[in-house]
Formats: C-alpha cells, sequence, structure tokens
C-alpha cells in the first residue's frame, strides 16, 4: 500500500468527521443554540439506529488507525485481494472527495434546519431548493457514497460489512424521517416527494 494513501485515509477520516459532524454541529448550536443532535439512550428505533451510526463510525476510525499506524494487523480485516486495484482504488479516492464537498454543500444549504436524527422539540423549515431539488436525501446520499468509496479504497471485510449496515440502517432512517416530515410538513412534504426524488 503507498504511504499517502496509507495515512491519508486516516487523515481524510478526521477531516471528513470535523467538516460535516462536529463543525456544522457547533454552527448550529452557536447560531441557534439547540443542540442538532437528537440521538438518545430511548429505546427506540430511532436511537437504536443512532447507536448503529456511532458504532459504524468507531469501527471506521479504527480501520483508518489500523491502517496508518499498525499495518501488520491489516491481514486480520480479511483484505479482497481481487479487488485491489489502482483504478478501482483511484475511483474510490475520486467518490470521497468529491462526497466531502457534496456533504458539506447540501449542509451549508440546510442552514440551521440541519439535524442528526428527528427532532421533535424544534420545527425547522423544509428545504427544497438548491441540492435538495435534486435529492430528498443529499446528505445520507453522500453518506453512502463515501462508505463505497472507503471500500473501493481499501477493500477487506470489516469496510465491507460497514458499507452494508450503512446502506440498511440509512434506508430505515429515511424512512423514519420521511414519515416524521410528512406529519410536520404535510402536503407541502407530499408535493415536494412528487417532484423529487429520494435518491437521485
Amino acid at each position: 500500500m503507498e504511504h499517502w494513501v496509507q495515512y491519508g485515509l486516516f487523515a481524510y477520516l478526521l477531516l471528513n468527521f470535523g467538516l460535516t459532524f462536529a463543525w456544522p454541529s457547533y454552527r448550529v448550536w452557536k447560531q441557534t443554540g439547540v443542540i442538532p443532535i437528537t440521538f438518545s439512550n430511548a429505546d427506540t428505533a430511532h436511537d437504536f439506529i443512532g447507536k448503529v451510526f456511532k458504532g459504524l463510525l468507531g469501527m471506521l476510525l479504527c480501520v483508518g488507525a489500523l491502517y496508518a499506524f499498525y499495518p501488520k494487523a491489516i491481514p486480520y480485516l480479511l483484505p479482497f485481494w481481487y479487488l485491489q486495484h489502482a483504478i478501482l482504488q483511484k475511483i474510490g479516492i475520486f467518490i470521497l472527495f468529491t462526497v466531502l464537498f457534496w456533504i458539506a454543500f447540501a449542509q451549508y444549504q440546510m442552514a440551521n434546519s440541519w439535524r442528526i436524527g428527528i427532532d421533535e422539540q424544534h420545527k425547522t423549515p423544509l428545504v427544497t431548493a438548491g441540492i435538495f431539488a435534486i435529492s430528498r436525501n443529499p446528505i445520507f446520499l453522500g453518506m453512502l457514497s463515501s462508505l463505497l468509496g472507503i471500500f473501493l479504497v481499501i477493500p477487506n471485510a470489516v469496510t465491507g460489512t460497514i458499507l452494508v449496515t450503512g446502506v440498511l440502517v440509512v434506508q430505515i432512517q429515511v424512512r423514519l424521517e420521511e414519515a416524521f416530515l410528512h406529519k410536520m410538513h404535510g402536503t407541502a412534504y407530499e408535493q415536494y416527494c412528487k417532484q423529487t426524488r429520494r435518491w437521485l
């Protein structure tokens, strides 16, 4: 493995976490006084998914750290050697940096409506313009694309499991949020669904 990929992937994960989680959370809290993280420890489907998201994030950071600082452990992740091609790796890197800007731009357009999870305490405007006129879930789409990109860069059993699990929990979370938005915005959301696809 090239050293710039070995260390660059871990640096990318930290950058991604900072730009798409830490900074937007701080910005919304600073401007509104609302903590945008809505997942709690309640025994609900919504909060269970929150726990799964945290687990996936932790796994990604651990995998990135292993590749960067303890490469001897890589064989234990069960690499898919038949997918370890330079072309696939370059495609993965392209996806990673493209979706990083995609997610950051979508969060910028959501402004103070951005939340992590479902916020039942504060009503937020329905965002339908800009990138949200292309996709109803551009941030989730970017998240799934980034998991695919990571898998292509370092294809192994762990990143493959993270990708598959991520797809499943995002599909569930999207439907939970759709039901909530329909309840909150009614016909306006119904019209938005008719005009804009769930993904692309």
